[in-house]
């Protein structure tokens, strides 16, 4: 092996075009590093709002877990928040459970003993399983109905499935589709959406709240804000929903096909004249002639109040974070600052960005997080100042960091001015 860590320019990229990506870029084509910098994400069972996490964004749900022991072990983090407070269960299995699959016999069995056991009885119980069942072939549709007639209530199943990540309905997309498939149909209501995307709230001072309710919008709906299980059914009286992640896209048709409720995609953007053509789409759609000046003036406001902190500025833009790593890179030299490294996993949805990065930043290099030899990499000749996410941290552990990876999601002008007032306060801190 050579020891230094693989990469490819923004202009190598582009020019070879996506159907010729690298194969050290694609993670199924080689064996994966798993570094202190991607421990934290490239597992399904990540920190942060992984499988396990999400699945629980119905209220009142609870959710077991069948894995061997080193699937479930990681777990233990998020059963210690006391929001999953006797929220997760584990099932007890040996090796002849698995290699028999007589695993799946119990599954029934411990559903009925852990809702008898529940002080209010759940609203639904997720059934988490691993690549064990995967390899199985496990029908874990079926065994979640034999599930449901022990305990008359919902049993859904969500797939921690890493052998997916890369396929057509990976586990993050699959996850959302369970959490939606619970509502029932009920009449629509014309001032109702529901945002669809994110586990967990958009930040309280997002502009797209204010901007929905300018075009008469009363109610809108976010999971994770739902109080109980009778407000989160309320979410199918929505007259249309905002896809805000593309993971939802699928989620999204289910809604359209089952519930009759059409849906309008956004993307999460750094770009703040990409934002402000997009909030205008979405304006015609509704008929209504947003008003956006106050909301970009306070973002442009916070990039030169950065600008004035650090003027030199020279990122490495890692995908732990709450953005599209290339999207943000654009975003950042558009602004005027210098991105010579990205670390990134390369999808057709985000090579627009790398295409037009060629065009600003030809030489900026992308590295692949689970590339074997990223062991090698070398931090010294790259310039980097100051680094965004939790892998370029790690990489540049002597630069200021802004991890921005937070709970509550960024979003639109609220999500620029945010992060730039966070880069501001990073730089400081770290001068003083």
């Amino acid at each position: 092996m050579k020891k230094e860590a693989y990469f490819a320019t923004v202009e190598e990229l582009a020019r070879n075009g996506l159907e010729a990506i690298p194969p050290q870029m694609i993670s199924g084509k080689h064996l994966i590093y798993s570094s202190p910098a991607t421990l934290a994400f490239n597992s399904p069972g990540a920190e942060g709002f992984g499988v396990k996490r999400a699945g629980l964004a119905v209220p009142d749900s609870i959710m077991l877990i069948v894995a061997p022991g080193c699937c479930g072990r990681n777990t233990s983090l998020i059963s210690s928040m006391p929001e999953y407070n006797d929220r997760f269960f584990y099932l007890m299995m040996d090796e002849t459970d698995i290699v028999t699959g007589r695993h799946l016999k119990k599954i029934p069995k411990a559903v009925k003993e852990i809702c008898d056991c529940c002080e209010k009885k759940p609203s639904v119980v997720m059934i988490c399983i691993t690549c064990v069942d995967a390899l199985l072939g496990t029908d874990m549709e079926r065994v979640c109905r034999k599930a449901e007639e022990k305990v008359d209530i919902p049993v859904r199943p969500c797939y921690m499935y890493a052998l997916t990540r890369e396929g057509r309905k990976p586990p993050m997309v699959h996850v959302r589709q369970s959490l939606y498939s619970l509502l029932e149909p009920q009449k629509k209501k014309g001032n109702v959406v529901n945002l669809l995307g994110f586990f967990s709230p958009l930040v309280d001072d997002c502009e797209l709240y204010e901007l929905l309710h300018q075009a008469g919008v009363k109610t809108v709906h976010e999971i994770s804000r739902c109080r109980d299980y009778e407000e989160y059914q309320t979410m199918s009286q929505a007259n249309f929903n905002l896809v805000l992640h593309p993971e939802a896209r699928f989620a999204a048709e289910d809604f359209h096909d089952r519930l009759k409720i059409p849906f309008i995609e956004l993307r999460r953007l750094y770009q703040m004249d990409k934002i402000e053509n997009q909030y205008r789409a979405l304006g015609q759609v509704l008929g209504v002639d947003f008003d956006q000046e106050k909301y970009k003036a306070e973002a442009l406001e916070a990039v030169e109040q950065f600008r004035e902190a650090c003027p030199d500025a020279v990122f490495a833009v890692g995908e732990c974070m709450n953005g599209d790593p290339f999207e943000l890179g654009l975003a950042l030299v558009r602004y005027g600052f210098k991105v010579p490294e990205i670390y990134g996993t390369i999808t057709a949805e985000n090579f627009v960005y790398i295409r037009n990065l060629a065009k600003l930043s030809p030489n900026t290099r992308v590295f692949s997080n689970m590339e074997p030899t990223m062991l090698y990499y070398d931090p010294v000749s790259s310039g980097v100042n100051i680094t965004i996410g939790k892998d370029a941290g790690y990489y540049h552990q002597d630069q200021p960091n802004a991890v921005w990876n937070q709970d509550r999601q960024p979003y639109g002008y609220a999500g620029v001015r945010r992060l730039f007032e966070t880069l501001t306060a990073t730089v400081k801190g770290e001068k003083e």
